[in-house]
């Protein structure tokens, strides 16, 4: 059973994040799903990644003076996905953070490509596969 539910992600400009998700995670088969004008919810079958601007409900001033790069992984199906993810993602204006690959000192069938969104957050696409 997973252990989190769901994460968010604050972003600087929540138009063109949506749009670079939109486009890097729809080779994963993950697609926005609820959408509150500057906050959006992405995933399979329910929201699990957000994305927002400032200030959320729950954030004070300090929280937002400055953004923290974030990582973030993805679960691919398989390699094809986890290369799919990251074409998709350099297209959209991702920055190579890491091309897909054995990451074999995590573990001998571990594939992953990394990429920095618009906002310099770490975004992987995974398969822990053969």
């Amino acid at each position: 059973m997973a252990i989190i539910d769901h994460i968010t992600l604050t972003v600087s400009d929540y138009a063109r994040s949506k749009a670079f998700y939109e486009k890097a995670l729809a080779p994963l088969g993950i697609k926005a799903l609820m959408d509150f004008g500057q906050a959006c919810g992405f995933g399979r079958e329910k929201p699990e990644f957000w994305l927002g601007s400032g200030p959320a409900s729950f954030q004070k001033p300090e929280h937002l003076k400055a953004i923290t790069p974030t990582h973030v992984a993805f679960i691919a199906k398989d390699r094809q996905e986890v290369d799919a993810f990251y074409q998709a993602a350099l297209a959209a204006g991702g920055k190579d953070f890491g091309a897909p690959g054995v990451r074999a000192h995590y573990h001998p069938n571990y594939y992953g490509a990394f990429v920095l969104d618009p906002d310099g957050h770490d975004i992987e696409a995974v398969f822990h596969g053969h």
